[in-house]
């Protein structure tokens, strides 16, 4: 979280914080221009954009939502991931686990999962327990357990740095 309490953007971490993480899964990082549409953005306006392994970003796209897009990249099969543009697809099942490596990755990224638990509050995630933490805390162990049946994160928690194949 920034000290103004806004969301945390791509350009207040750069490119040099983001690329590395992204790079340990073979996801290439394409930073686009301000203003410029973001190709494969589900959301549309500055949220991150998904095409098969690339995440393309702006300045002021929202770092949880490059964690988020990333995350979709990396819990699908490769099947998918081919003819992945804009649309991840998935179930409910994958959507919550992709939720829970976006936080798990915030720690590798330096911001720590609590800033991007805020910011997803900020944001609108909706949770049935009232907000994120609540959720990762006291209500996730199905997608903490979906991930580690996939091979994505270790038992105890840490990423494996792989994607589903």
């Amino acid at each position: 979280m920034t000290e103004d309490g806004e969301i945390l953007r791509c350009g207040e971490i750069g490119a040099d914080a983001l690329r590395p993480l992204l790079d340990r899964y073979g996801l290439e990082l394409v930073w686009i221009d301000d203003g410029a549409p973001i190709p494969g953005s589900y959301w549309g306006d500055s949220e991150a954009g998904l095409q098969e392994r690339r995440v393309f970003v702006r300045r002021d796209t929202p770092v949880h939502s490059v964690l988020h897009e990333a995350g979709h990249a990396i819990c699908m099969n490769e099947a998918r991931r081919r003819v992945l543009d804009t649309e991840a697809g998935g179930d409910d099942a994958e959507e919550n686990a992709v939720c829970y490596l976006q936080i798990v990755l915030a720690e590798h990224l330096g911001m720590g999962s609590g800033s991007l638990m805020d910011d997803m509050d900020r944001w609108g995630y909706s949770f049935r327990l009232g907000s994120t933490r609540a959720w990762f805390e006291e209500d996730a162990a199905d997608a903490r357990g979906w991930l580690v049946e996939r091979g994505l994160l270790t038992s105890v928690g840490e990423p494996t740095w792989r994607l589903f194949s």
